[in-house]
């Protein structure tokens, strides 16, 4: 007996409960219509049949054919049953089968792109992926589809992919004790060029360091509202707002200009380079305000006295309690021999910057992101609030899961409302810093509920059902990141800026 080829076995194999079954399934299923047509396509020719040849074999018109051949209209079930029976397979082969070769793949790759909304957008005619379309050419293509949504997609971060980031960047920081040598080393070597000695870096300096860089500064009062400043890289300018009102020191935003260009940074390609690149412009901007010998020296003076303060340090180089607070985190544990952790809250008790080195327990979600979580309400970044005294340092000891630590905060008050900034050690480390015999302690055990995130049981069961608050939303941390190289800026703006100033 004549062996039967896979069609003819195909054609009289009998269609019973389990085909059934399959076709069952497949109506359940959202069917790729492109990548059936695809295989359906690949499988005629590799039987060698004309579109009219199959369409009177399984009984519909060539054209009718082809349209299912092009992902432009679904078979019925009778159909996709008889083309399978004539294609040598079964429905689910059929249906699920991955592309037989690198040709296909590229074929359907390409249509899927082609039939998107974004690719409908640029008003460009689309190119069919016929077989007298070079294999190199489909792939040219295919690859520039893949650049052009990843340009499209460049910066625009889901609030999980941000909090990832941050994660990562806080990893990274905590592995080098928040010191960063080659910055250090890059600020020293900058400083010596305009002759600086110690103190506070005058506005005369920065204007030098401007100049030995081969920047003009350029104050403007049209500056985008998007904007701290804008750099012009052809003319080297460096524009900067004429606002007295702004709440940022215009020291701290010239330094950050200057870094960038002299970290050599390019058009950051991921979130996490862009969050890289300001972390890194905002150390060296530090460096540069608060030097790192002048420090150090300051610091280890005061420790030997045990009257460490930030607020000594802000004080001693004219920079905000913030800018103090995070420079203490950079030189503590490298110099000191310090661990410590840091943090920045809202009023509301969201943290919205955090830093540790020294194992404090800080609210995390699932991501391990700190930032948008709530502080404990018993810490001293939340307690703080309640203190009447706004002009002195609040200083109190806490009981944690994870050891006793002792804290300094203050409050400040900017656009974006009212904020705690703390700075803590580990109780051993205490003896250090003023304020260290406060008598102001509290205990925490989160994140256990019934320390703080549950209510007491007597208000609860006086008030449960009876309340309905309005959430005051932080929308920041519910919308994507926004889009663009620069994240959060209107380039066209920007643009637009550059090309009026640019004529002056």
């Amino acid at each position: 007996m004549a062996k039967q080829s896979p069609s003819e076995a195909a054609e009289h194999r009998p269609w019973g409960a389990a085909e059934a079954a399959e076709l069952a399934a497949a109506a359940d299923t959202a069917i790729d219509l492109i990548s059936l047509g695809k295989q359906i396509r690949h499988l005629r020719k590799q039987r060698e049949l004309s579109l009219d040849q199959l369409g009177e074999a399984v009984g519909t018109a060539a054209s009718q054919l082809s349209l299912i051949e092009n992902g432009k209209r679904e078979p019925k079930l009778s159909m996709l049953r008889a083309l399978a029976r004539e294609l040598g397979v079964t429905s689910d082969q059929l249906l699920g089968a991955d592309p037989p070769n690198r040709r296909v793949a590229l074929e359907i790759e390409l249509e899927r792109a082609q039939r998107s909304a974004q690719y409908a957008s640029l008003g460009l005619p689309a190119v069919k992926p016929s077989s007298r379309l070079p294999t190199e050419a489909l792939e040219a293509l295919v690859g520039l589809h893949h650049e052009v949504d990843r340009q499209v997609n460049l910066h625009t971060a889901t609030p999980e992919e941000a909090r990832r980031a941050n994660t990562e960047l806080r990893r990274r920081m905590r592995e080098k004790d928040n010191y960063f040598g080659e910055i250090e080393a890059e600020a020293r070597s900058l400083l010596a060029h305009v002759e600086y000695e110690s103190g506070p870096l005058s506005q005369h300096q920065i204007a030098a360091l401007a100049a030995y860089l081969r920047f003009t500064l350029h104050h403007v009062d049209d500056l985008p509202h998007s904007t701290r400043s804008v750099t012009d890289l052809r003319n080297r300018r460096i524009y900067l707002t004429q606002n007295k009102s702004s709440s940022h020191d215009p020291r701290m935003v010239l330094l950050q200009a200057l870094a960038s260009h002299i970290l050599r940074h390019e058009v950051p390609q991921t979130y996490l380079e862009f969050l890289s690149q300001r972390v890194t412009a905002n150390y060296l901007a530090a460096a540069l305000l608060i030097p790192e010998s002048s420090a150090v020296e300051h610091l280890r003076q005061a420790m030997g006295e045990k009257e460490i303060a930030v607020e000594d340090l802000r004080d001693n180089f004219a920079v905000s309690y913030e800018a103090a607070a995070h420079r203490f985190t950079n030189l503590a544990t490298h110099h000191l021999g310090i661990r410590t952790h840091f943090q920045k809250v809202h009023k509301s008790g969201i943290i919205f910057k955090a830093y540790e080195n020294d194992d404090v327990a800080f609210p995390t979600d699932a991501t391990g992101a700190i930032e948008g979580q709530p502080i404990c309400r018993n810490w001293t970044s939340r307690q703080v609030f309640d203190v009447l005294d706004k002009f002195s340092a609040f200083n109190q000891y806490t009981d944690t899961a994870t050891g006793t630590y002792w804290c300094t905060a203050r409050t400040e008050r900017g656009p974006d409302g009212e904020f705690s900034l703390s700075i803590g050690v580990p109780y051993e480390s205490a003896k250090w810093f003023r304020g260290k015999e406060t008598q102001a302690r509290s205990v925490s055990r989160c994140p256990d509920p019934e320390c703080c995130r549950r209510p007491p049981r007597e208000l609860a069961e006086q008030w449960a059902g009876q309340a309905w608050p309005t959430a005051r939303a932080n929308s920041s941390q519910l919308a994507a990141m926004p889009p663009g190289s620069f994240p959060g800026v209107d380039e066209t703006e920007v643009y637009q800026f550059l090309e009026k100033h640019s004529q002056h």
